[in-house]
């Protein structure tokens, strides 16, 4: 490939068209250089390529710049919610029983079990990326559906799926959960902002619950397990 690209520097014309002849030794020589030149260069690219494709993927942990520091500060912070602290929750306060903390992959969340007067069993998720998420979970231990179908129809809404996976779990404090284990999930999402959820712990089968977002200034935190301790 490239003798043919050299063959063609070998001639050049004048401005009336007509073909003066160059000394070939000369223009082997120009050729020469040319090809190097073109050569190292496609070297240097294919070297820069690797070394960017090579580079590991790091994740980002660069601290959110929009966090609200004022509002933790005068409600509470959930990202700090643990067992024996009370939850106030639309002027209705929950103590949290148990809490877990999950991770999966380089993400990770809470989940905080709260106690109901009512006997309702209900959870409040807390997730961080990009944005602080708060989300009330209701039970639904009668629920007949099962997680798998791109939409689910319950309780006179329709669901589309929105992700699932599975996760490792830490817990404390009285959640019925083994201290450690996985987590299998599958989340939906209806208009509006309504969730519907599908957790399965250990070999234990699907527990499902329904969910609203919150709106931050809707939860105050009121601590009340003391200094968090160092580990």
């Amino acid at each position: 490939m490239f003798a043919d690209v050299c063959m063609v520097v070998t001639v050049s014309a004048n401005a009336v068209g007509e073909v003066i002849g160059v000394n070939g030794s000369v223009a082997y020589l120009v050729a020469a250089v040319g090809c190097l030149v073109g050569v190292t260069g496609v070297v240097v690219a294919v070297v820069a390529l690797r070394r960017v494709r090579s580079r590991p993927r790091q994740q980002s942990t660069v601290e959110d710049p929009f966090r609200d520091r004022d509002t933790d500060v005068l409600r509470g912070d959930p990202r700090r919610l643990r067992p024996g602290d009370i939850v106030q929750i639309r002027r209705v306060s929950y103590p949290v029983s148990g809490s877990m903390h999950l991770v999966e992959g380089g993400w990770s969340w809470a989940e905080h079990l709260l106690d109901d007067a009512a006997g309702h069993r209900r959870w409040l998720s807390v997730e961080e990326g990009p944005e602080l998420e708060l989300v009330l979970w209701t039970a639904e231990p009668g629920a007949a559906v099962t997680p798998g179908a791109p939409t689910l129809d319950f309780a006179g809404r329709r669901y589309v799926w929105d992700e699932s996976g599975q996760a490792r779990y830490t817990a404390t404090g009285a959640t019925g959960l083994d201290p450690q284990g996985t987590m299998r999930y599958h989340d939906y999402l209806a208009p509006g902002g309504a969730r519907l959820s599908f957790e399965a712990y250990g070999e234990a089968g699907w527990q499902v619950a329904r969910g609203e977002q919150l709106h931050r200034a809707e939860v105050m935190i009121y601590p009340q397990a003391g200094p968090e301790q160092a580990d």
